[in-house]
């Protein structure tokens, strides 16, 4: 749920941007992605920010994410892992080789968002938004035999964001640099987030290859009292910290049809698994 995930985030939200830095569609134009991210942790990020071996654990998630132009300065986005899976492997002695601990796993709809996107600015030299997304709690925050293996935490979130693009052309080759800032309000008793970071694009042979970079960080306000739900790390404890980097590369097939992979780490965290996580999927972009 939300950006937590690590990719960002990603999660947010894993889709990208053309030069022209419109982060607004535009009137019945739209992006369409379907991916399937997977995040495999054998050490975590405890309190303190030290790193912990524990249990190997997985997530994976199939997911749709959506962008559509209502009108030509406001879009509704939508983020949907249909299919989220968290599971453990079996704990193996290392001298008998026998199973101390057989693993769980637990399969269902993951915490999906949905939300709406406005342009304050926006022409050929910088464009400036604010996003509205509402976190819906439609995930498992409990499972298992000892009750951490989770789909979502079970809280409704509110995260409103403010993203400010500028596009360069650099000796005919066209890139973007983004900026954004957002505070993520949190209910059940979870602490308030900020959210901030930036990103890189730039494009190669006539606009069909984009590289992007990744910078993004998450801060707790420390304002809530629920107890983190795993001491082996998670991504829906309550005080998470992170910050991450991560790249992307997309391919356009077709003026419209492309195919993307995304590498992401955790190069600083608290509460958090200290594994990188991958993603892929094919998109539509209607331009």
């Amino acid at each position: 749920m939300k950006l937590k995930y690590l990719v960002f985030v990603c999660l947010l939200f894993s889709v990208f941007h053309t030069v022209n830095a419109q982060w607004v569609k535009g009137k019945k134009k739209g992006y369409y992605k379907l991916s399937a991210w997977s995040l495999v942790a054998d050490q975590h990020y405890t309190d303190t920010g030290n790193i912990d071996p524990n249990a190997t654990r997985g997530l994976f998630n199939l997911s749709f994410y959506g962008e559509y132009g209502i009108t030509n300065k406001l879009d509704i986005i939508a983020y949907v892992p249909f299919f989220s899976r968290t599971y453990q492997n079996d704990q193996v002695s290392g001298t008998t080789g026998e199973v101390i601990l057989e693993g769980e796993d637990l399969n269902s709809i993951g915490d999906s968002d949905i939300g709406l996107r406005y342009s304050i600015v926006q022409h050929n030299k910088l464009a400036l938004s604010a996003s509205l997304k509402l976190g819906l709690p439609i995930g498992e925050d409990t499972g298992g035999s000892d009750g951490s293996f989770q789909t979502g935490d079970g809280e409704f979130n509110q995260l409103l964001q403010l993203d400010l693009g500028i596009p360069i052309i650099l000796k005919e080759i066209p890139l973007y640099i983004k900026t954004f800032l957002g505070f993520n309000n949190r209910t059940q008793n979870f602490s308030d987030e900020l959210h901030f970071g930036g990103e890189v694009g730039i494009s190669f042979w006539k606009n069909k290859i984009w590289l992007i970079g990744r910078l993004s960080t998450v801060q707790s306000l420390q304002n809530g009292d629920r107890s983190a739900q795993s001491s082996q790390g998670s991504i829906f404890a309550n005080n998470i910290e992170y910050t991450s980097l991560g790249g992307e590369i997309a391919y356009y097939i077709t003026k419209k049809i492309g195919l993307s992979f995304s590498y992401t780490s955790t190069i600083d965290g608290r509460i958090v698994y200290a594994n990188p996580a991958l993603s892929g999927g094919i998109f539509i972009d209607i331009k």
